[in-house]
């Protein structure tokens, strides 16, 4: 057998959860059959079971295209670009709207069998507008038609899928869920303190730690705003870069400097940092905090909780599958607006309650020890890449045998 993998995000290229999932998928999958990987860049790997070949996003040549709308033009491109030279996979897998037109053209024009990650859902991301203008209304488009004929859909937890179900024309029968998952070698405790030393992080103080990009789904404003109510002998670490939008990321800029003024202990990473600075993070964090308002899965949450973090997040999409409230952390409940979901219909009070679950955590070692522990062996049982993989594999088998009839 062998896959196709279309996806935007692969290493060096990773910015998000379908980056990690894709990269780790890809290798574990490719112990058990062909792994091809046609991604957004430069790449070019080969091995005896996985290849991985990048394509440039090139813009558009004409002048004057609009801004919010390159990038559309440039994705369908690359997508393009995806279809040509041999296709000879048995089943095509894609990740992200941004690869989904790659998909939906290989089921089109080659007849491949397609199968379609839901990491994230455009219904019910509407802030993208912020960024994409009309375009929004384009990968909006193309996601509905690759969920709505692919053979396979998977959903990376049960409140996704219930979403899916909700926003699009699916037979039930056609989702399954597969979780997203970790490897338990690397993301692991270290001692290792050299991106402490190299971030300014007093290392004889306990610190409450964040980790994602600036966008509004990730909910890092809310964590800011949270600042003032976090007890001030608290470190509060920032790992935040990449933001969506000149505005959020001059909102992040703003609202830092601002706490800033009144505390010295909050130290703002403005970068995506390496994978083994990011373990080391992990690994001294008190607390892991993530205050999403829309998340379908949360893999960072699961990374601090192999690397024993206790963790304090929004009860929310799929964190609620991934985080035992009371047993690896603290759930906190976001109330939101009626009219305009996904936003906070009270971000002060939420902002309290993210406080005051880290004021909880930061007051009882004990208790932070207890959930560190728990949350270790619950990704240990639940969230194995190999595991995660042979269950991918068995799901391409049954829509294979079901193709031959």
């Amino acid at each position: 057998m062998k896959v196709l993998f279309c996806t935007r995000e692969y290493p060096p290229n990773v910015y998000g959860g379908a980056g990690v999932h894709v990269e780790y998928l890809a290798r574990e999958l490719s112990q058990l059959m062909h792994v091809e990987v046609r991604c957004f860049g430069d790449q070019h790997q080969q091995t005896e079971q996985l290849q991985v070949l990048g394509f440039k996003a090139d813009p558009l040549s004409q002048p004057n295209t609009r801004a919010e709308l390159a990038p559309i033009f440039a994705t369908l491109n690359t997508c393009i670009q995806m279809n040509g030279g041999m296709m000879n996979a048995d089943i095509v897998h894609c990740h992200t709207w941004y690869a989904q037109f790659a998909g939906i053209l290989s089921k089109l024009c080659y007849g491949t069998p397609l199968v379609v990650t839901t990491h994230s859902l455009e219904p019910l991301r509407p802030w993208k507008r912020e960024q994409l203008g009309r375009g929004y209304d384009a990968s909006s488009w193309i996601e509905k038609t690759a969920i709505e004929m692919a053979d396979a859909v998977i959903a990376v937890s049960q409140e996704t899928k219930q979403d899916v179900l909700k926003y699009f024309n699916v037979d039930e029968k056609k989702i399954s869920v597969i979780y997203n998952g970790i490897d338990l070698e690397e993301y692991n405790v270290t001692n290792e303190t050299s991106a402490l030393d190299k971030f300014g992080i007093n290392k004889t103080k306990p610190f409450v730690l964040f980790v994602g990009r600036i966008t509004r789904q990730k909910g890092i404003i809310h964590l800011v705003n949270a600042i003032k109510y976090i007890n001030s002998d608290t470190q509060v670490v920032l790992c935040a870069g990449a933001p969506d939008t000149e505005d959020i990321g001059r909102e992040m800029k703003l609202s830092v400097e601002t706490v800033q003024q009144s505390r010295n202990n909050v130290i703002w990473i403005p970068e995506m940092v390496s994978k083994k600075e990011v373990i080391q993070l992990y690994s001294h964090a008190a607390v892991f905090c993530c205050p999403s308002i829309y998340e379908p899965f949360g893999i960072i949450n699961i990374e601090a909780m192999a690397c024993k973090t206790a963790v304090v997040a929004s009860s929310v999409g799929g964190i609620k599958e991934v985080v035992v409230d009371g047993e690896t952390g603290i759930l906190v409940p976001l109330e939101q607006e009626k009219t305009a979901p996904f936003e906070a219909s009270n971000p002060d009070k939420f902002s309290r309650d993210l406080a005051a679950g880290i004021n909880k955590l930061m007051a009882d070692e004990n208790l932070r020890k207890t959930m560190g522990a728990n949350g270790r062996a619950r990704v240990e049982s639940y969230f194995d890449w190999k595991a995660i993989a042979k269950q991918t594999e068995s799901l391409y088998k049954t829509i294979l045998s079901h193709d031959k009839r």
